[in-house]
């Protein structure tokens, strides 16, 4: 029976994993954007300064704002080690292809189509799908040994720095990123902007649904790295 399951699996690379984790993350970030009903509370400072800054585009953002969060990562672990910095590459990764999907699909595009422009059924359409792509691109994030970005990788390196359970810090970042995004909605345009009843949506279903995707992936996926001297320098 043991073997039956196994022949059940899927078997796929964590390098190929990692490569979907970018380009559905992204893909999914993109369409709440489109959706306009709020981002999720860790990519809304971003999001936020996009929209005041016309010379960036979301992913230059995300840039800015997880070089700072990586900054202040090495500043409070004391140290700074080269495999650090590719939590910063997928980071890069990811807001390039985040702004090759809001170039390429005209909906996805704020200069063709501003926030809040599109007929209110394809909002809801495009948030629901966004949020269970959201959803599914974190969980890939997690299946593979490569690094997150610079938002994950601060939460599970620091908590366990200073030793706060994962679960009670991750809460605690994502109230701090909330509150990041309020302040700059306010100091930018005096009010609240990319921030909306999808993004309290997501605060308490993400984490519930990115463990039914983990689960699932456990049960259905049989991983295997393909670069096996390169994944053994991540720890």
């Amino acid at each position: 029976m043991a073997g039956g399951d196994s022949l059940r699996k899927i078997r796929i690379s964590n390098e190929l994993i990692y490569v979907l984790a970018v380009v559905v993350l992204s893909f999914a970030t993109a369409m709440l954007a489109a959706a306009d009903m709020g981002m999720s509370m860790v990519v809304a400072p971003a999001y936020i300064v996009s929209l005041k800054v016309e010379c960036l585009t979301f992913g230059q953002a995300e840039y800015i704002v997880q070089g700072m969060l990586f900054v202040l990562f090495c500043f409070l672990m004391k140290r700074v080690k080269v495999l650090y910095f590719f939590a910063f590459v997928s980071g890069l990764v990811y807001g390039a292809v985040l702004d090759f999907w809001r170039m390429v699909i005209p909906h996805f595009n704020p200069g063709l189509f501003a926030p809040g422009t599109l007929p209110f059924s394809v909002r809801i359409i495009y948030f629901v799908i966004g949020f269970l792509l959201n959803s599914l691109g974190v969980a890939l994030y997690f299946k593979t040994y490569f690094y997150p970005q610079v938002y994950e990788f601060f939460v599970k390196g620091i908590s366990g720095h200073f030793g706060v359970a994962l679960p009670k810090f991750k809460i605690g970042f994502d109230m701090g990123c909330l509150v990041a995004a309020v302040v700059f909605s306010f100091a930018l345009f005096r009010g609240i902007v990319g921030i909306g009843v999808g993004t309290v949506v997501l605060a308490f279903l993400n984490g519930p649904l990115i463990g039914f995707y983990g689960r699932w992936m456990d049960r259905h996926l049989d991983t295997w790295n393909r670069l096996e001297d390169f994944s053994g320098k991540f720890d």
